[in-house]
């Protein structure tokens, strides 16, 4: 998806960096890093899928031999999201890695619902709007992160995903009668 095929990479690059990121801003705010919290990290960096906190648990017990209890994992995964080392996937319960850790920032999650990766994005356009849009609505975010899902383009080229749905265009709402791909009764 995007300009890093995360079909195609290598995942310890994203891992290295992500640790010695989160090395450096667990540091700079007098915050430890345990061996634990890294392997949490470690697990949700090592692909571009979000993990959630059960599979997570099971991976986590793998590598150490010894049960994980579930408090353990989750006093981990709110220490990494407290640090802005992680975001939550709310639609997928899950966890994925951010690009942009140490910042406080509002972005767009990408999520292929047929090989599962993410990928965030930060359009600067799609911030300002939803800025722009919500107090007009009576509403106030405190942290935006919008999900949205989709294919990415190496799955949208697979003939089993063909065109299907798409809401891309701009000429036609989703629901207008004149689209070819309503499907409405």
């Amino acid at each position: 998806m995007g300009s890093t095929d995360p079909h195609s990479h290598n995942h310890q690059d994203c891992i290295n960096t992500a640790l010695a990121r989160a090395k450096s801003i667990c540091a700079e705010a007098g915050a430890k890093l345990t061996a634990q919290r890294q392997s949490v990290l470690q697990l949700i960096w090592q692909s571009h899928k979000p993990l959630g906190a059960y599979p997570l648990m099971g991976q986590l017990q793998q590598l150490s031999g010894k049960p994980i209890a579930p408090p353990t994992v989750y006093r981990a995964l709110e220490f990494l999201l407290a640090h802005g080392l992680i975001h939550r996937v709310h639609s997928l319960n899950a966890f994925i890695g951010c690009t942009h850790p140490g910042q406080p920032h509002s972005g767009q999650l990408l999520i292929c619902r047929a090989c599962g990766d993410a990928q965030e994005l930060d359009n600067a356009a799609l911030n300002t709007s939803i800025r722009q849009v919500l107090p007009s609505n009576g509403f106030f975010a405190e942290n935006v992160m919008l999900e949205i899902t989709g294919l990415c383009g190496g799955c949208h080229a697979k003939p089993e995903h063909g065109l299907e749905r798409q809401i891309d265009s701009p000429e036609q709402p989703i629901d207008s009668p004149e689209r070819k791909d309503n499907h409405h009764e």
